[in-house]
């Protein structure tokens, strides 16, 4: 059995700062409440597992979508951060397997570089 070492959503103030912002100024309309909630709900669809052995992305909240990736298999992984990402401790992972395309990539991950070091910590090159 494995032993779970990263457990994630996406973060959704890191993801849209300036919009939940507005969201929450918006909230005496009541409109700035469905934003936020359709946001956070988008958040809670996505899951990243990183195990000793397996990394697992889970997609969707009632029909879910699961993405197995074994760390044998791992060729790189990539962060890509834009400035304001940076200054928030966010950023999107890339994991690439075989080829030019990445295999998995996920978005608005907070501390992307711990997602990084747990994976090549764990055999990727």
């Amino acid at each position: 059995m494995s032993e779970v070492l990263y457990e994630a959503h996406p973060s959704m103030i890191r993801m849209y700062p300036f919009g939940t912002v507005l969201a929450i100024l918006l909230i005496p309309l009541g409109i700035g409440i469905l934003i936020l909630l359709w946001w956070w709900l988008t958040t809670k669809a996505d899951k990243l597992t990183i195990k000793t052995d397996e990394i697992i992305w889970e997609h969707g909240l009632i029909s879910k979508q699961y993405t197995e990736i074994s760390m044998s298999s791992l060729r790189s992984v990539r962060v890509n951060q834009s400035l304001l990402q940076r200054i928030l401790s966010a950023g999107n992972v890339e994991v690439y397997t075989a080829g030019d395309d990445p295999e998995l990539v996920i978005k608005g991950m907070p501390n992307p570089d711990k997602i990084r070091e747990y994976i090549k910590g764990q055999g990727a090159a």
